[in-house]
């Protein structure tokens, strides 16, 4: 089958037949809606989804309305609430759909028990986190040692086709500075 979760795993790991099927049988399609959120604040999660079409941002929104946006998810990665998931807490975080979007909805229970069945499950979770925890590490030093301007050139080489399909607070957001900071920026480089 070309499903493209699948493929997207047998890119990674050696995935045996018998461990597709029961995956298959676990997915659940669902279109979330611009504006709509897979995950809110204080919810408990019980599932994460693979982005099969799409794009979500994760943020947090403090007391007084202000976003601060933590990444963006492009297709084929997945949106979890993972560390509020593993531990059964309250989400801190919410996931928001910032376009029509079509993910695989897997039941957190149900990867547990699938992921007790065969070695090739931990071998693939082992992969996605390493990659987790390699982005999340260089956002951090970024953060903490690059200016806004470096931040935003490394934003547009990572994110190359985000620009026109988000608004620009966003993206201000996701770099830590005000729009306004974001638009001298961009008239500087445009000049």
């Amino acid at each position: 089958m070309n499903h493209s979760f699948i493929l997207f795993i047998k890119r990674i790991i050696y995935l045996p037949e018998a461990e597709e099927a029961k995956l298959l049988n676990l997915l659940k399609p669902i279109k979330i809606a611009k504006g709509e959120y897979y995950i809110r604040e204080g919810q408990i999660p019980k599932k994460f989804a693979f982005v099969e079409r799409g794009l979500f941002r994760y943020l947090y929104i403090n007391n007084k309305g202000t976003e601060f946006t933590k990444n963006f998810i492009l297709e084929n990665n997945f949106i979890s609430a993972y560390s509020a998931m593993i531990s059964q807490h309250p989400s801190r975080m919410f996931i928001e759909a910032l376009e029509d979007s079509y993910v695989y909805d897997i039941c957190y229970n149900d990867w547990l028990e699938l992921k007790r069945g065969h070695e090739c499950w931990n071998q693939f979770l082992v992969v996605i986190l390493e990659k987790a925890f390699s982005i999340k590490e260089i956002r951090e030093r970024e953060l903490l040692l690059l200016d806004a301007q470096e931040r935003y050139a490394i934003f547009r080489k990572e994110f190359s086709t985000l620009e026109n399909r988000i608004k620009q607070h966003m993206i201000a957001s996701y770099l830590g500075i005000s729009p306004i900071s974001l638009s001298r920026i961009r008239n500087k480089l445009t000049h």
